[in-house]
């Protein structure tokens, strides 16, 4: 079926169009739509428009005396609903349209033997000034088939009232059109502008939130594929002690043998997997193929780290407390790869600082942290999110550990990580957040 013959297919264009004529239901409904507080001027404009009510709405009672004559009770209750119709546009400004319209409707009714060829009518300039402000109003919160569909409907009124008129009067109707209709779309734009800045503001916040999430993905991968060696050469360890276990014994048992080989196979299997999986990270990420084969680094090469950092022009210094003992692969790794991202960061965010690194031994962790001053010049602006902050409070995650990062009263950053070494278990709740 061609797009032509779905246009001719009854009901199609009707369908088309109920999106947009929704926009008329707008103009019916009661529910409440209060104006928002402005962001510099606060409640002043609310303040503003029931000023401009009360002054208006009682030169628009006013108007009605000209001829001589006091306005009537009917007239006074009238103007008194059209300036009250402007305070309820600020709350709920469909059903602050249908009373001023109606209001001006009933007013030149009443009004249409008292008023001289001369005087405006049905209309008043007070009452057109106050409709305007309600018109705008209106427009502001609604969709604009509804905004614009309002004044056309308050003309049509008028328009009723001039047929249904037996006297000669002055006709406002057309003077009326050029403020209602500058009055919705004025609102109409205003909103349009708002609802495209809050769809904005929307789309940048989820932007956001993906770039974190992928961030925090990449960061996961990245450990993964460095934690591979770790893992397979204690796999290989494994696999190579079971196939040497049997030939230590003579004569092993047939149990004995079987379990051998069972392990031996398990660990094959497990370390063919892990092969499999880090093939997997790293068809995803190119980048990582260059350092396949490099070893991993441990905390043996802080000082090698400290020196590359110095030579890009940063004042380090670095300390070790405690008695310092080989570590588990892991650890030794998280640990470094903490104060290599937390260096970069000081490079990036405060040039010209000095940073020191502090690494604690203690019985059953270890402590690392890394502070700088406050920054001698200003940083360059940063483009995007970078791995430095998820991933170090990843590798203290996936350990166990702990990570607290944030501002010095000094102007500067600290970061600060606890690792456990492995000689304790970490807890269910922590071990859980770290998957």
């Amino acid at each position: 079926m061609t797009a032509e013959d779905d246009a001719q297919r009854p009901g199609t264009a009707v369908r088309r169009l109920l999106p947009h004529a929704a926009g008329l239901a707008d103009l019916w409904t009661t529910r409440r739509a209060p104006l928002p507080r402005h962001a510099w001027l606060g409640w002043l404009p609310h303040g503003h428009a029931v000023l401009f009510a009360v002054l208006v709405g009682l030169w628009n009672v006013n108007a009605h005396a000209v001829q001589g004559s006091s306005p009537s009770a009917t007239l006074w209750l009238l103007g008194v609903l059209q300036s009250a119709a402007v305070c309820l546009a600020l709350y709920r400004p469909a059903s602050a349209w249908q009373l001023s319209t109606a209001a001006l409707f009933l007013t030149a009714l009443s009004a249409d033997g008292r008023v001289g060829a001369g005087t405006p009518w049905p209309w008043s300039i007070a009452g057109i000034a106050l409709h305007t402000l309600v018109l705008f109003l209106l427009a502001l919160r609604i969709r604009p088939l509804g905004a614009i569909a309002a004044p056309a409907l308050t003309l049509l009124a008028g328009a009723a009232n001039a047929a249904l008129s037996g006297h000669d009067h002055n006709l406002t109707v057309i003077g009326g059109a050029i403020p209602f209709t500058i009055a919705a779309v004025v609102g109409v734009s205003l909103r349009t502008s708002r609802v495209a800045r809050e769809r904005l503001a929307e789309q940048e916040e989820l932007t956001a939130e993906e770039q974190t999430r992928r961030t925090l993905l990449e960061e996961r991968g990245r450990i993964a594929r460095e934690l591979h060696d770790v893992v397979a050469h204690h796999m290989s360890v494994i696999s190579i002690q079971a196939q040497v276990a049997r030939h230590l014994v003579e004569d092993p048992p047939r149990e004995l043998t079987e379990n051998l080989a069972g392990i031996r196979h398990g660990a094959v299997e497990a370390l063919t997997e892990l092969r499999h999986i880090l093939g997997v990270l790293r068809a995803q990420d190119p980048s990582a193929e260059g350092g396949r084969h490099a070893p991993q680094p441990t905390l043996d090469r802080l000082d090698e780290l400290v020196a590359t950092v110095r030579g890009a022009g940063l004042t380090v210094t670095a300390e070790t407390t405690g008695s310092p003992r080989p570590l588990p692969p892991g650890v030794g790794l998280s640990a470094y790869r903490i104060v290599q991202e937390a260096l970069s960061n000081a490079m990036r965010h405060a040039p010209g600082a000095a940073v020191r690194v502090a690494i604690a031994y203690h019985p059953s962790e270890i402590t690392v942290q890394v502070v700088n001053s406050a920054p001698a010049r200003r940083a360059p602006t940063a483009t995007g999110l970078g791995h430095g902050l998820p991933g170090m409070r990843e590798r203290a995650a996936m350990l166990g550990g702990e990570l607290a990062a944030g501002p010095t009263a000094n102007g500067g950053y600290d970061v600060t990580a606890i690792l456990p070494d492995g000689t304790r278990e970490p807890s269910a709740a922590t071990a859980g957040g770290a998957l």
